[in-house]
C-alpha cells in the first residue's frame, strides 16, 4: 500500500514518559485502523526513546491496516543544558523553539506528498493548537488524566466554583457529579501552595484554547466515568478513546517508547505462586524521601510478602542522590524480593504471581490496573495523584490508601505501610478489591473491543478528520457532526 493515500494524523507528545506513552497508544490504535500517525518529541528524548527500543525517525513501520512513525525536532538547548533541571525554563524554551520546528515538521511532509489532516496535542503543550490554527490544519487534544481532573480544571479556569486559596487555603471543592474533594485531594496544581505553579499555567493555557480543538480525546471510559464525562460533555464535545493501554492485539503491536530498556523480572514473576508479589513503581518523576524507601523496605521485611520494587534512579540533572536499602535488607530477603530499575509493567501487571500494585496513582498506572484487575495501595504524592487516590479507594473501590499526598508532609510510619499490604492481599477486603478490580478490567476491555463505547468513537474521530480532509466547508462540516453525534448520545461521550 502506498502510505501517500493514507490519512495523516500528527501527534506532539511532551518529552515526558507519562506524556508519550497513552500517545503511543493511541498512534498504534490509530495507525492499526488504517491511518498514518507520526508521533514527534523533542530531539533529546526522541533519542532515548530511538536507543531502548531501536526506533528510527521518519521510518513508517507497519501497524495493522497503517503506519506508525517517529518523527523528532530541535528544542533549541544542548544534551547538558543546566537549565534542563529547571522545568519551568524548559516549557518556556520548548514553546519557543517547537513552533517553528514543528511547523517546519508537517510544512516538510506536505512537501513529500504526505499532508498532515489532523494534529493532535496534550495538555502540557497547548502552544501546539496555535501552530495547527496557523496552518490551518484541524486539531484536537489527548487529555491523559481523568475526566474529573480535566472537570477540575475546566471549572477552576471559568471560576465556576471555589477553589482553595491563598486567604482560605482549606475550602473543601463540591463539583457536578463529583464526590466532595477537600482541599488536599482537587489536583495540587490548582492549590495556591503547589511549587508547580507553572505547571498549572500551562495546563489552563490548554483550557483557555479549547475552542480552538474540534474534540478532546480522553484517555478514560464512558463505563468507568459516566456521570462527570456526561456533564462535562456539555461544555465541549469529548470522546473516551480509553484504556489506550488495552488496545486489542495487532501486528506490530510490541513498538514501545521507553526511556530506559526494562530489566528481565518475568522469568522471576514465573517462579512465584499465584498472587504472590506485590509490585511496587512510584512511576518516573515521583521521588521518595530516603527515609520513606527505608519504612518500605522495613514494611516489607516485617510481612514477609514477596516484592518486585522499581528504583528508577532519578535523571542526572535532578542532582538528587540514588536511593540505598538499608545495610542487610536484600541478604535478609533473598529470593523472596527482587529489585529493579525498569520494568515492563504492561506485563508486570497482567502476570499471575502479582497481588497488588503499590502506586503513587498517576493516571497511566491508574488505568493499566484498573485494565489489568490488579488492587492498588495508593500512594499518591502531587498533581492529579492525590484525585485520582479519591478515586480509586473510594468510587472505584479498588485500592487502600497508604498516604494523602505530598501536602501530608509526613513519613508514613512502617507499621501503617505493612498493615496497607496485608489489607490489600490477604482477608476479606483484599477478596473484595479484587472482585471490584476484575469488574473494571472486563469493563475496560469492552470498551475497546470492536463495538464498544471506546472502539466506537475512535472510529467516529476518524470518520470526522476525514470529512474534514475531503470537505470544502469545513464549519458545515462541524456542525453535522456536533448534530450527529450530541453528548446526549451513548456513542459519544
Amino acid at each position: 500500500m502506498r502510505t501517500e493515500s493514507l490519512l495523516h494524523v500528527f501527534l506532539v507528545s511532551f518529552p515526558g514518559q507519562g506524556h508519550v506513552n497513552p500517545h503511543l497508544r493511541l498512534g498504534k490504535r490509530l495507525a492499526s485502523k488504517g491511518l498514518f500517525v507520526t508521533l514527534s518529541t523533542p530531539k533529546g528524548f526522541a533519542q532515548k526513546m530511538a536507543e531502548a527500543n531501536n526506533i528510527t525517525d521518519d521510518h513508517p513501520i507497519p501497524v495493522g491496516d497503517g503506519f506508525l512513525q517517529f518523527g523528532s525536532f530541535e528544542d533549541g538547548w544542548d544534551d547538558d543544558d543546566p537549565r534542563r533541571a529547571h522545568l519551568d525554563q524548559y516549557m518556556h524554551q520548548l514553546e519557543l523553539a517547537g513552533k517553528p520546528a514543528i511547523s517546519a515538521m508537517i510544512e516538510r511532509y506536505a512537501e513529500q506528498n504526505r499532508p498532515v489532516s489532523c494534529l493532535i496535542n496534550n495538555p502540557f503543550i497547548p502552544w501546539a493548537s496555535d501552530v495547527a490554527e496557523s496552518l490551518g490544519i484541524p486539531s484536537a487534544m489527548l487529555w491523559v488524566q481523568s475526566c474529573a481532573c480535566f472537570a477540575a480544571y475546566y471549572h477552576y479556569n471559568h471560576g465556576l466554583v471555589k477553589f482553595p486559596t491563598e486567604t482560605d487555603p482549606e475550602i473543601d471543592v463540591q463539583l457536578p457529579s463529583m464526590p466532595l474533594l477537600k482541599h488536599d485531594e482537587v489536583p495540587s496544581f490548582l492549590h495556591p501552595s503547589t511549587p508547580f505553579a507553572f505547571l498549572r499555567t500551562a495546563i489552563l493555557g490548554q483550557f483557555k484554547k479549547l475552542d480552538k480543538q474540534f474534540c478532546v480525546l480522553m484517555d478514560t471510559f464512558q463505563e468507568l466515568e459516566p456521570e462527570i464525562v456526561e456533564y462535562m460533555s456539555k461544555f465541549c464535545l469529548i470522546k473516551t478513546v480509553g484504556p489506550l493501554f488495552k488496545y486489542p492485539e495487532v501486528p506490530n503491536n510490541t513498538i514501545r517508547c521507553d526511556i530506559m530498556k526494562p530489566d528481565d523480572c518475568i522469568e522471576w514473576l514465573d517462579s512465584k505462586p499465584a498472587a504472590s508479589v506485590i509490585y511496587i513503581s512510584f512511576g518516573t518523576v515521583v521521588y521518595l524521601k530516603q527515609e520513606q524507601v527505608d519504612e518500605i523496605a522495613e514494611a516489607l521485611l516485617a510481612t514477609g510478602i514477596s516484592y518486585l520494587w522499581v528504583m528508577k534512579p532519578p535523571a542526572k540533572e535532578s542532582g538528587l542522590p540514588i536511593h540505598t536499602l538499608p545495610e542487610g535488607f536484600l541478604e535478609k530477603v533473598g529470593d523472596n524480593g527482587k529489585v529493579v530499575q525498569w520494568s515492563p509493567q504492561d506485563k508486570v501487571l497482567i502476570h499471575p504471581s502479582v497481588s497488588c500494585f503499590v502506586s503513587h496513582c498517576g493516571w497511566n498506572s491508574t488505568m493499566e490496573a484498573l485494565s489489568c484487575g490488579v488492587p492498588i495501595v495508593a500512594f499518591p504524592q502531587w498533581g492529579d495523584q492525590v484525585t485520582n487516590a479519591v478515586y480509586l479507594v473510594d468510587v472505584f473501590k479498588t485500592g487502600v490508601r497508604m498516604g494523602g499526598g505530598e501536602a501530608e508532609n509526613r513519613i508514613i510510619p512502617k507499621e501503617e505501610v505493612a498493615k496497607c499490604f496485608v489489607e490489600a492481599t490477604v482477608g476479606p477486603k483484599a477478596k473484595d478489591l479484587k472482585r471490584n478490580a476484575l469488574k473494571w478490567k472486563a469493563a475496560a476491555e469492552a470498551a475497546m473491543a470492536g463495538g464498544g463505547s471506546s472502539d466506537r468513537n475512535i472510529q467516529a474521530f476518524i470518520n470526522e478528520v476525514r470529512r474534514r480532509c475531503t470537505s470544502t466547508d469545513n464549519d458545515a462540516a462541524t456542525m453535522n457532526f456536533v448534530n450527529k453525534h450530541s453528548p446526549t448520545e451513548v456513542e459519544i461521550v
